[in-house]
């Protein structure tokens, strides 16, 4: 249940004001159809995250595990200094080949590559070996309950301080995580 728990809360808070929400909100208001693009960004976070998985999984067979404990503080540490950064918006096309499933799909799929927070599920499932599931799980489940409200209430969340302020407590979250493991 703690890897659940922890994949949750990690990916859900440090998708805040991430480039997925902007993709998001760029989908809803191209396509207008929420369905479609949730169902996209659940199926793109299923395959990336789960790769994810399974290569810290295996991460934390193929290295010794004091090397890993360092590894995983650093890492949670630099992902929560690298929150403070600001991302950049994701382009949409104007003529989409595509319907909003299959556009959402793809955009979601690669944003999600080399994402601060495929790199955290990665320490994660280092973190809770040999258990996919519950990390696979987790981390779906935050990125949908961090794009669910921006593809249903966008309008509400646009200003630029409450992303400011998202992407502040989720490097606290993050750096104290790799405290946590380094301790």
């Amino acid at each position: 249940m703690e890897a659940l728990l922890s994949s949750f809360l990690l990916v859900a808070l440090g998708e805040i004001g991430d480039k997925t929400q902007l993709l998001s909100l760029a989908l809803i208001l191209k396509f207008r159809r929420p369905w479609p693009i949730l169902a996209g960004v659940v199926i793109a976070t299923l395959l990336n995250h789960g790769a994810s998985v399974w290569f810290g999984d295996w991460l934390a067979d193929a290295i010794p595990m004091e090397w890993l404990r360092w590894i995983l503080g650093i890492s949670f540490i630099g992902l929560g200094l690298w929150m403070l950064i600001p991302d950049g918006d994701e382009a949409v096309d104007d003529n989409p080949r595509f319907g909003p499933f299959l556009t959402a799909l793809v955009l979601f799929f690669i944003a999600e590559i080399g994402d601060k927070t495929q790199l955290a599920t990665i320490a994660l499932a280092v973190q809770f070996k040999d258990q996919f599931w519950p990390v696979l799980s987790g981390s779906t489940l935050g990125m949908v309950a961090a794009n669910l409200p921006v593809i249903w209430l966008a309008h509400q969340f646009g200003n630029k301080r409450f992303e400011t302020w998202a992407h502040r407590i989720s490097a606290v979250l993050f750096i104290g995580f790799g405290v946590w493991a380094l301790v």
